[in-house]
């Protein structure tokens, strides 16, 4: 099988993140069919392609005709046999527990095709854990997508002890295709790439906090105008290659060391949130939700249309939309 030849898709699990995948395949003119087990997630995942569509055509992503022939490309079932049956590509979007997992896989393989390859969404599980009581688990990948994945490019590629490279040469191949950009993890690791960067900064976050060094709005402020408008345009080394001069990212790690080395000295390394933070960090962002004009978001809803907005408006200067 060649990418090219991946024209159906099913997507298994209705939430936040399979109904995003569903409208993204069916934005790239594939036929995507949604399994869940109740018509009331499907009615919401439908809703949720619904509303997501309104904020593209808002956005002047699509047209209103486009939308229309968007939302009829997928289709939404309850039988598993349904969805999986004809699909060369099927997404596993399932809570993020082992034994929910291998039984979904169990159940994929009772009605799929011999060759099609299974996804799971996972956000941080082994695919080796996942696909262990699989029958084909040489056709078993990861594909972390970064939400909303019908909007944010990255795909973390992630491959058991049995995966066949082939599969994740042409599930890269397939990706990339269809306007992802995915990156290829060599050897499991739990968290995989950006989930393990992204809790690394946010352990800092809550260290800073919780020693009075700065408010959460103020540490949001800090990545936001600050590393975070850098990262948006490139990936750390990259920023650092620039920084460092004529020298390089090498110039400028030996001429930070000693200093660098003092910071990491003194920063966070707790192996478990103090759980004393959550309610610390809410009670912050709540203030600083409080503190944005409607315009950048005041509340959950407002806030999740400026991302959208921002993020679309990136992404074309990207060349992804």
């Amino acid at each position: 099988m060649r990418a090219e030849d991946i024209k159906n898709v099913a997507c298994v699990g209705a939430g936040v993140i399979g109904y995003s995948w569903a409208l993204y395949f069916s934005l790239k003119n594939l036929d995507v069919v949604v399994y869940d087990i109740s018509n009331d997630s499907l009615d919401l995942a439908k809703k949720r392609v619904h509303d997501s569509l309104k904020s593209l055509i808002k956005n002047n992503v699509v047209s209103e005709t486009e939308s229309k022939n968007i939302e009829d490309r997928i289709i939404y079932t309850t039988s598993i046999e349904d969805a999986v049956k004809d699909a060369k590509l099927i997404v596993e979007s399932a809570p993020e527990n082992y034994d929910i997992k291998r039984d979904l896989v169990k159940k994929i393989e009772e009605f799929t095709c011999d060759d099609a390859i299974i996804v799971s969404s996972t956000s941080g599980l082994l695919i080796s854990e996942i696909a262990r009581d699989a029958k084909h688990p040489e056709r078993f990948i990861g594909g972390h997508p970064y939400n909303p994945p019908h909007l944010i490019p990255l795909v973390e590629i992630t491959k058991g002890d049995k995966t066949s490279d082939d599969v994740v040469q042409l599930a890269k191949e397939f990706y990339t295709l269809i306007g992802k950009e995915p990156v290829v993890l060599q050897k499991e690791a739990l968290g995989f790439i950006c989930n393990r960067i992204q809790m690394a900064l946010y352990r800092e976050v809550c260290d800073l906090v919780s020693r009075g060094v700065c408010t959460v709005e103020d540490a949001d402020k800090a990545v936001t105008y600050g590393p975070g408008l850098r990262w948006g345009i490139m990936g750390p080394s990259l920023v650092f290659q620039l920084g460092g001069g004529e020298h390089g990212i090498s110039g400028l790690l030996n001429h930070l060391g000693p200093s660098i080395n003092m910071w990491l000295e003194d920063m966070a390394d707790f192996k478990e949130f103090p759980k004393e933070f959550g309610p610390l960090v809410q009670a912050g962002v709540k203030e600083e939700i409080a503190n944005r004009p409607k315009e950048i978001g005041n509340d959950d809803v407002s806030l999740a249309e400026y991302r959208d907005k921002m993020l679309i408006e990136m992404l074309k200067l990207h060349n992804k939309l």
